[in-house]
């Protein structure tokens, strides 16, 4: 089971991006317990594999689920305590869709289900990216855990309004040294909006592995999906994607200065 629940691709670089919502699939004994719009999957972080591709060839390492965040989510805490306290947010194992449809017909995972799925999707997932960071941890001296999230523009029940087009979270700046956020003070995406540390702050993971003082750090990038596709009907748009392809790869071309300037050691 373990080798099936994600996908990795090992790099050159001591850079990791991971994308936790991006997987697409759902095992059959539970999708039989799913309502017609979960089986839709809208909530899905679509197509970041193929937006991140250039990253590969640039050496980074990615590591991407096989299974869909509504079988269990896996930037939340084994323990589902909220991330955001006095917001409204998703569950480790959601009930309800971004637009508060329900996703189960009837029962909803029993506590005896949420921990099988924490033994067999969650935990695989995660061991994985500390070993990954640990190994670059140990012979490059430095670590970046890139985490890409995308997210429809326009969310009600998470934000008010028009989202803003690249959203950084390093959980106030907890995550990642002050020179990699200096770094991405000064990057400015062309043509695009940008915040840090916003509605989005960084996830789990984000919080769970960023340990500067110990040379490895995490960033979250929360990218508004009108970015790079048509958001109603879901489909990859080439033209958006090519123009968002050259920031994020000058964002890369900035990571990789940062990892640099750490003699690794071989």
């Amino acid at each position: 089971m373990t080798k099936n629940v994600y996908s990795l691709i090992k790099g050159s670089l001591p850079i990791l991006i991971s994308m936790p919502h991006n997987g697409t699939e759902i095992p059959e004994s539970i999708a039989e317990t799913m309502t017609e719009d979960a089986l839709k999957m809208v909530d899905t972080d679509w197509y970041l594999d193929k937006l991140y591709d250039f990253a590969v060839n640039e050496g980074a390492w990615i590591i991407n689920p096989k299974y869909s965040r509504y079988v269990i989510d896996l930037n939340r805490p084994k323990d589902n305590e909220t991330l955001y306290p006095g917001q409204d947010t998703t569950e480790l194992c959601p009930t309800t869709t971004f637009d508060k449809k329900p996703i189960y017909k009837l029962q909803k995972p029993s506590n005896k289900e949420i921990k099988e799925r924490v033994i067999n999707y969650w935990q695989p997932y995660h061991s994985e990216v500390k070993r990954c960071l640990d190994l670059m941890k140990k012979e490059y001296g430095i670590a970046l855990l890139f985490e890409a999230h995308s997210i429809k523009s326009e969310v009600p029940r998470f934000f008010e309004g028009k989202l803003t087009d690249f959203n950084f979270g390093n959980y106030n700046q907890l995550s990642c040294s002050e020179e990699l956020t200096e770094l991405l003070d000064d990057w400015q995406p062309k043509g695009y909006s940008k915040v840090i540390n916003g509605r989005f702050k960084g996830g789990y993971l984000t919080r769970q592995y960023g340990d500067p003082k110990n040379g490895i750090h995490s960033l979250q990038l929360e990218l508004s999906q009108g970015t790079y596709m048509d958001e109603l009907e879901l489909t990859y748009n080439e033209s958006k994607a090519k123009q968002v392809k050259v920031e994020l790869q000058s964002l890369f071309n900035c990571f990789k200065v940062f990892v640099s300037l750490v003699e690794p050691k071989k």
